[in-house]
């Protein structure tokens, strides 16, 4: 099977973000999209930026209060692919059946379920991808079809159903993407179910396929590896060499390879043809089943030409290797058991762990520095201690974060606090300013002047938008008048009164001309009055609401502070528990591990012993048979 992508999450948004055709498919290509939602936004900029912790608890939040519309869909989908990629299978199966339920496309549906099958398949749960698989609707998107035949095809072999993923992979052969894997899996299915001929014909087209990189070389490297045991079973060995010597001689499938080379010559009873695979063999680690058999293949090839001496002298040595090599793994056993390799592999994990998020398809790239850990790379490299793995380094993460997160909780206490103490020194203040304004008594005086404009505008009184120059004038032509009436019949006071006529008249004329304009200005400033006096009778009612609610606000605060911190307080020794529990779990599958391999040097060596005790009594018979021993 193919490598699981690296971000699930990215691959569903992308599905998500697709246009979606009109037959329901998404398009090829991605096109830029405008985000609405400032929140989601951040959220994105987080996952792209592979602070993937930080998007996912951000998102989480944003969802809570309702800040990612009119991304809600996207961003559950988003959510989904990042539960899915820490392998929460079971919170991202119930994220994409409520996408279902909200009738989300088809598309997004489909590669929700694909992924979440992916996940469990990589987690040992075999039933539950099934299932997954069998809530797909419709054909996947270009290579994900062909991923999910794949997968399916794969979770057929794993139940023995040969037949089946046989007539699932037919169609995948001729792919230009999955054809090889298709080829291989079909060739495995073909031999399974009885079919040897047409699976080791694909078996051998695999093996001979060009390699275009180290994944293809590698998988051409099992096909030949698996052809070549294929016809030693079925006691071709000229067959199985032919297909053995293709296996580059430093790739991971070298050593079976070299073992099963080695057979085929003595099959072929050639074993000094069998001595040169077999010694090369015999040097290298004996980490390796295949290097420990090769240790006693060695001698009995020796033996098999008659070389005694020199078979007696290797079975010996072998002895002696192996009881080196039991050793070296009591020792490897006694560091695990006492914590050592949980130890380095947290060393090593955290530093290259990004600070600000879970690395969830991180693994253990490296061997730990233990005593002999040479041992350990087989178990290292399997898929249950990847797993393991992943959730002891998530634990730790994890255990890390809540002990930042309480220290966060004790600033917030402090800034809680500050904010009281600020309160109760300004609130004093500010009731002091609110109280230095009279809002009722402005209030009316607005009424008071609404109403002199109205009769005013009612009457035509012009005069009552006078400004200052007028007000003026019109206090001098009072004055006139009254000097004028001081002066009774006087000859000069006639044409007095007169010109104070026409002014007045010029007055008036003036007055009314600028009415309309007055008046509207007026108006206006009346109206900004009366916006004015309403924001601040609005700020006047939430300053005497934030007074009566500030404090049962601030004391929710501390209430909830107080919860979080009891809530952190009590995770840490949960998952310092489950921490231990997993850390115990690896190092007894470790031990476990090692233990067996003692079990098949002990059973090596016995052989070893078995093969001396053969040679000896074939020599002693040889030399009684002249006579040697006759009494």
């Amino acid at each position: 099977m193919r490598p699981f992508p690296r971000l699930v999450a990215t691959l569903l948004l992308a599905g998500c973000a697709a246009g979606v055709g009109a037959q329901g498919q998404v398009a090829d290509g991605l096109k830029p999209r405008a985000v609405a939602a400032p929140h989601y936004g951040d959220t994105l900029y987080q996952f792209y930026q592979g602070r993937h912790f930080e998007a996912l608890t951000g998102l989480m939040v944003s969802q809570h209060f309702g800040r990612v519309a009119p991304h809600d869909d996207e961003a559950e989908v988003l959510r989904g692919g990042m539960l899915l990629s820490y392998g929460l299978h079971d919170e991202a199966s119930a994220v994409f059946a409520r996408l279902i339920e909200r009738q989300a496309p088809p598309s997004v549906r489909d590669r929700a379920w694909y992924f979440l099958a992916r996940i469990r398949h990589q987690r040992g749960l075999n039933d539950q991808a099934e299932a997954a698989l069998a809530l797909i609707l419709a054909p996947l998107h270009a290579a994900l079809e062909e991923e999910r035949r794949l997968l399916q095809a794969q979770l057929l072999l794993q139940r023995e159903d040969y037949a089946g993923a046989a007539a699932l992979l037919e169609p995948l052969k001729g792919s230009a993407g999955a054809g090889l894997y298709a080829r291989f899996n079909l060739g495995v299915a073909l031999v399974k179910s009885g079919d040897a001929e047409g699976g080791q014909a694909l078996l051998d087209e695999v093996g001979q396929a060009p390699g275009a990189d180290e994944e293809m070389r590698g998988l051409r490297d099992r096909a030949n590896v698996a052809l070549g045991f294929t016809a030693l079973q079925d006691k071709k060995p000229r067959e199985a060499r032919a297909a053995l010597q293709r296996v580059r001689l430093n790739a991971a499938q070298s050593n079976k390879a070299l073992l099963g080379y080695g057979w085929a010559a003595a099959e072929l009873n050639d074993p000094r043809l069998a001595l040169v695979p077999w010694t090369e063999l015999a040097q290298r680690p004996l980490s390796d089943a295949a290097v420990l058999e090769a240790q006693i293949a060695v001698p009995y090839a020796l033996a098999e030409i008659g070389a005694f001496g020199q078979a007696l002298d290797k079975y010996g040595q072998a002895v002696d290797a192996f009881a080196r090599e039991r050793e070296a793994l009591a020792q490897t056993i006694a560091a695990v058991r006492g914590g050592a390799l949980v130890r380095a592999l947290m060393a090593g994990g955290q530093a290259g762990e990004s600070e600000s998020g879970l690395a969830a398809f991180a693994g253990v790239e490296r061997l730990p520095e233990l005593p002999h850990s040479g041992h350990l790379a087989p178990l290292l490299a399997g898929h249950a201690f990847q797993e393991s793995y992943k959730n002891l380094r998530d634990l730790q993460f994890l255990q890390r974060n809540l002990g930042r997160w309480q220290g966060n909780l004790v600033s917030f206490a402090d800034m809680l606090e500050a904010r009281g103490r600020a309160y109760a020194e300004r609130l004093p203040r500010v009731r002091a300013a609110a109280g230095a304004m009279d809002l009722p008594a402005l209030v009316l005086r607005q009424a008071a002047l609404q109403q002199d404009l109205d009769r005013a505008l009612e009457h035509g009184h012009a005069a009552a938008f006078a400004d200052a120059r007028e007000l003026a004038l019109q206090q001098r032509i009072d004055s006139a008048r009254a000097a004028l009436r001081r002066a009774g019949d006087d000859p000069e006071a006639g044409a007095a009164a007169e010109r104070l006529r026409r002014i007045t008249g010029a007055l008036a004329w003036q007055q009314a001309r600028e009415l309309p304009a007055r008046s509207w200005q007026a108006r206006k400033g009346l109206r900004e009055s009366e916006r004015t006096l309403a924001a601040a009778q609005a700020r006047d009612a939430a300053l005497l609401q934030a007074q009566r609610d500030e404090p049962a606000r601030q004391a929710r605060f501390a209430a909830r502070i107080a919860a979080l911190t009891a809530a952190l307080v009590g995770l840490q020794p949960r998952i310092a528990a489950l921490d231990a529990e997993v850390g115990r779990q690896m190092q007894e599958a470790v031990v476990a591990e090692l233990e067996a391999q003692q079990q098949r040097l002990d059973v090596y060596a016995a052989q070893a012993r078995l093969a001396m005790a053969q040679i000896h009594d074939r020599a002693q018979l040889a030399r009684r048979s002249d006579g040697t021993f006759a009494k």
